[in-house]
């Protein structure tokens, strides 16, 4: 009974002290915001004086031109370093581009003659279809195969293998690349230390100032397509791996090492089969970011299905970016099942020695597979429509998709511009005019006064610094632009997400729900946001601010679910006793308990909106990420990478003021931290 008093009184007591540090906070930033607005409307805006704005972006240009020219490595220049890269590469993609789309062709010109087709369409499907069966169940195989089978009925069935192509050869090269940087980060911390924040830059750099200096370097086609993805798509699996290395129980490396193992021995036989679940988890987050690169790799010659998306969107074409935008949407639901039922799959299935007898029977699927292979090979010498699905089959919704559009554009036009002036007028335009005023020296001020509540004087200094870096590159308005777009952007999305996650946690029906609807939001590729977007709000920053709000919102939903569900039952039972109605027992004690994880949902939503704020330049924003479009289209390489490295610095000083944030309220309320 003592103990049972002894945890009631804390639940009030802890709740006491997470609601006084909350009012003491919204007192002070409210008091730090009342203060700006007075003295955005008494100073104004203050001029950037021209001292203050070197030329970077020429120091940039200069530089990687000198790179490109000039440098020497000694037994190579950099350029043959370059070309030897891209050889490595293109190499592989030929032959898997060769397998799926071109065939191996011998002789050139009009003596071409192909010598062996590509893998049938049916082909395709029955290898999907038996990996899906093999993973998990012939319920999810046949999912995956009519998921491919829609990219065929509908005509898309050639840029999606070319998608495809590029996908299989930057997954490999970027797990491969992945898996050795964690290795290196697990085995000498001063590597990981020295690791870290190039892996913040990689992840923060938006992804459009990647291709700038890619561009330059490995010039326009696939190969530097792929360079850019594998690039974007890296960062996760360095990250998840080294957790995973880490959280290996050091028993079995100490048995691994009584038994005699070498250090390699003991990574590549003990620690990494027992942490494979978990880099599948990495894998899974590679092969969804590459295809998040589709469209935006197309900008630099990948073709595919980002080209036909990216096609459809310069001409306004609603139909044909409808529909290749729902290819785009078929093969990543269907490649993001196959990672999850493989992570699956390890995590569950114990090895085993396989069946006696033959190889046909000790592989069925795989036996099955070649047979498929071979025989839809040599009917397809007979008959055509086995090798490549007929044209005259192939259904598209094309006029379906653009009179949808036209019809609810013509039907709720008013409606639908009465909501974007409203919002522009009321909220959007304020903030904008708001930010806009305020003198740079009190920005930079605030930032480090931030940086000093939350972590001190080091943090202090990193907002500061960043925040003079950004003042530096010249761009002040667009960045001040970028922080309107994307504040506006988060709290919308968190307004929506946290309710949506409480929910979520409170009803196993409704998280179910919710989780699904979440989990294809975070599936779709970011620029398959902007198409229904654009064609009912068209463009402006109210299209750009519904897209990044979609795009941006999973996390907030997803760490506020965990972080309720993570709550000691204890805790819960100890407020029911104390007569707490589940009113009270939500914002008085599960709240609190789960403000961290909700912090950290909130600074992945920020992570995400600001990526996506670069690929809504296409639709006509004047921030950061217009500046970054702008040098892509002009191959500026300076201009391109000093705007992206202004995002990255805009998303570092959110990410350590929330982050440290987390760890105060983690502190205050005596919680471990916890890995959602």
């Amino acid at each position: 009974m003592r103990a049972g008093e002894g945890i009631a009184g804390a639940v009030p007591r802890a709740g006491l002290r997470g609601s006084g540090a909350w009012q003491r906070g919204a007192w002070l930033w409210g008091g730090i915001v009342a203060a700006s607005l007075a003295l955005a409307a008494w100073v104004g805006p203050v001029p950037v004086p021209k001292a203050l704005t070197p030329d970077m972006a020429g120091w940039v240009s200069a530089a990687l031109r000198w790179l490109v020219e000039r440098a020497d490595l000694g037994l190579f220049s950099f350029k043959e370093l370059t070309r030897a890269i891209a050889a490595v590469i293109e190499w592989p993609y030929s032959l898997v581009r060769a397998a799926l789309v071109d065939g191996w062709v011998e002789g050139r010109g009009s003596r071409a003659r192909t010598i062996l087709q590509p893998l049938s369409w049916i082909a395709v499907i029955a290898i999907v279809a038996a990996m899906g069966a093999y993973a998990r169940s012939w319920r999810l195989g046949a999912f995956v195969g009519a998921c491919f089978l829609y990219l065929a009925v509908f005509g898309r069935w050639e840029s999606a293998m070319v998608t495809l192509a590029s996908i299989l050869i930057a997954v490999p090269i970027g797990v491969a690349g992945g898996l050795g940087l964690s290795i290196a980060a697990w085995l000498w911390p001063r590597f990981e230390r020295a690791l870290a924040p190039i892996l913040d830059l990689m992840q923060t750099v938006p992804i459009f100032a990647y291709l700038v200096p890619i561009l330059f370097l490995f010039g326009f086609g696939p190969v530097a397509a792929l360079i850019a993805t594998v690039i974007y798509a890296m960062p996760p699996m360095v990250r998840v791996t080294t957790l995973a290395l880490k959280s290996v129980p050091p028993e079995l490396g100490e048995f691994a090492t009584m038994a005699g193992c070498t250090t390699a021995q003991r990574i590549r036989k003990v620690l990494l089969p027992a942490a494979l679940p978990d880099l599948m988890v990495g894998v899974n987050q590679v092969i969804m970011l590459s295809l998040n690169m589709v469209i935006i790799a197309s900008m630099i010659g990948a073709g595919g299905l980002g080209f036909d998306v990216l096609n459809a969107l310069r001409r306004l074409d609603i139909g044909a970016g409808i529909e290749a935008g729902l290819a785009i949407t078929a093969l990543a639901i269907a490649l993001d099942r196959l990672s999850q039922a493989y992570a699956a799959r390890t995590a569950d299935v114990p090895m085993s020695a396989g069946a006696s007898g033959g190889w046909p029977r000790r592989h069925p699927w795989l036996s099955t597979v070649a047979l498929v292979i071979l025989g839809t090979a040599l009917m397809g010498l007979v008959l055509p429509p086995v090798a490549s699905y007929p044209a005259e089959a192939v259904i598209t919704t094309k006029a379906f998709w653009g009179d949808l559009v036209k019809a609810i554009n013509i039907r709720y036009f008013d409606d639908l511009e009465a909501i974007k002036t409203a919002f522009l007028t009321f909220v959007m335009l304020p903030v904008k005019r708001f930010l806009l005023a305020l003198p740079w020296p009190w920005v930079l001020a605030v930032a480090a006064f931030a940086g000093w509540r939350l972590g001190g004087a080091p943090l202090a200094a990193t907002g500061a610094a960043l925040g003079a870096f950004v003042l530096a590159t010249g761009l002040w308005e667009q960045a001040m632009t970028t922080v309107y777009l994307c504040g506006v952007a988060v709290v919308i999305a968190a307004f929506i997400g946290i309710p949506l996650g409480i929910l979520a946690a409170a009803n196993d029906t409704a998280g179910r729900v919710i989780g699904g609807i979440i989990d294809t939001l975070q599936t779709l590729p970011s620029f398959v946001y902007l198409i229904p977007v654009v064609m009912l709000f068209r463009v402006g920053d109210f299209a750009a601010l519904i897209a990044v709000v979609l795009f941006a919102l999973a996390p907030a939903v997803r760490y506020t679910a965990h972080g309720l569900r993570s709550v000691p039952p204890e805790m819960i039972e100890a407020g029911i006793v104390c007569g707490c109605t589940p009113r009270q027992v939500l914002t008085r004690i599960r709240l609190p308990l789960a403000l961290p994880e909700i912090l950290l949902g909130l600074n992945q939503t920020i992570m995400l909106a600001l990526s996506m704020l670069v690929i809504t330049a296409l639709v006509g924003t004047r921030d950061l990420g217009q500046e970054v479009y702008i040098a892509l289209t002009r191959a500026d390489t300076g201009a391109g990478v000093i705007a992206g490295l202004g995002v990255a610095a805009i998303a570092i000083i959110a990410d350590r003021l929330i982050a440290a944030g987390a760890a105060h309220a983690r502190a205050r309320l005596g919680l471990q931290r916890g890995t959602p």
